[in-house]
């Protein structure tokens, strides 16, 4: 199965180490990842126009099978990729740290909403 992790980056990497442990978890679950921070912007060392960024997103999005969100901080990214994810009819599932806050309409569009303590934990929950 392929799934776009759509995760909330920071340019200073202080969550580079989660999306990795992350990515780990969701392909020991049997998903194999596209995380456009890693895979195409090379953790920042390759930089795309918003346009082309957001053209580049839309296209992975559509070539996944699901639609992965990281949610344990919110972002506006995150809300455009899960609503384009939803407007094409690819399932949607929330992860976030357990005690997370999430929005009402994300999880009304999301198929399952996923709680976590370690990223180790979404190994068994994915299943």
């Amino acid at each position: 199965m392929k799934a776009f992790l759509s995760i909330k980056f920071h340019e200073n990497l202080k969550n580079k180490q989660l999306i990795e442990d992350i990515s780990k978890s969701l392909e020991k679950s049997g998903f194999s990842t596209t995380i456009l921070i890693r895979d195409y912007e090379k953790w920042g060392k390759v930089k795309f126009t918003p346009q082309k960024l957001m053209e580049l997103t839309f296209k992975l999005i559509e070539k996944s099978d699901y639609l992965i969100v990281e949610f344990s901080e919110k972002g506006v990214g995150l809300g455009i990729e899960a609503g384009y994810a939803h407007a094409k009819g690819i399932p949607i599932i929330v992860i976030a740290k357990t005690g997370s806050d999430i929005s009402n309409t994300l999880n009304g569009i999301a198929k399952k909403v996923i709680f976590y303590d370690k990223p180790e934990d979404l190994v068994d929950k994915l299943k």
